[in-house]
């Protein structure tokens, strides 16, 4: 993702790539209905990763000019891979460092932000580079998760054990995976005005089976799956824990079962 990360928790593999995509599909009414720009205007789209996100966002906004960055080489390519096949042409992919961006002051009309400020150690120096490239009234947007948001039936310990092990490792590697109930007081820290923050609620039972399959176990249990490694060897957990955490949340994704995650939207004016 960014320089200034320690470590991206999820990692880099091709599973965690297919995670995001299969995230951006299944969220994106809830997330993205209002992800709309005026035609001409120039958004900057900073920590695009493997272009899951970018996809959507210019898609639904072809008369919009994107430039999404990333420290990742890797991933640039995976985005450029991605937005090839719906034939996007609105998009230009470039490496930077969102702490050190190669653009001058005011230059971008927009600036959107998604699930990057939780892997940052400083997310304020981030965002005070990105308002420096904005324009005077122009706005930022920001959407985060809030990991300990996240509850569901049939409720288990072992559940709730996996996702603190998620929560606890982001923190290890200097990120915060409940930050987006923070939206609000960070835009206003960093000296945003205008300043508007909606939670977005997932949801899946019996009656929502796309939310159960895509978000419930194709998102968040499939994201919490890897870091099993790595929790088990810090000693967080035995991998008899962890084996019943996540096989009882995948229990939680049957059809007498329900899951409920928050996702929080906040947008700032300069």
């Amino acid at each position: 993702m960014i320089s200034i990360v320690n470590k991206y928790v999820h990692g880099y593999s091709e599973r965690e790539a297919v995670r995001l995509e299969d995230q951006a599909n299944t969220l994106t009414s809830l997330l993205h209905h209002d992800s709309v720009w005026k035609p001409g205007e120039t958004i900057l789209e900073a920590g695009c990763g493997t272009g899951s996100q970018t996809k959507v966002i210019a898609t639904r906004n072809p008369d919009s000019q994107f430039t999404s960055v990333d420290i990742s080489d890797d991933s640039l390519r995976k985005a450029g891979l991605l937005i090839s096949s719906p034939g996007l042409n609105n998009v230009h992919f470039r490496k930077a460092d969102i702490l050190d961006l190669p653009y001058d002051d005011e230059y971008f009309d927009h600036v959107f932000v998604c699930f990057v400020l939780e892997h940052l150690p400083d997310y304020q120096l981030a965002l005070k580079e990105l308002k420096r490239v904005l324009k005077k009234k122009g706005s930022i947007t920001l959407i985060e998760g809030d990991h300990g948001s996240a509850y569901f039936h049939p409720d288990s310990r072992y559940a709730r054990k996996v996702i603190n092990c998620l929560i606890r490792l982001q923190e290890v590697h200097g990120g915060n995976a409940n930050i987006g109930r923070q939206l609000f007081p960070i835009l206003s820290h960093a000296g945003f005005a205008n300043i508007t923050v909606s939670p977005r609620v997932v949801y899946a039972d019996k009656s929502r089976p796309e939310m159960a399959e895509g978000f419930t176990r194709n998102t968040f249990t499939a994201m919490i799956e890897g870091i099993k490694d790595e929790a088990v060897r810090s000693g967080m957990i035995t991998v008899g824990e962890f084996d019943r955490g996540i096989a009882d949340l995948y229990r939680t994704a049957e059809p007498d079962g329900t899951f409920n995650y928050t996702f929080f939207k906040g947008t700032g004016f300069k």
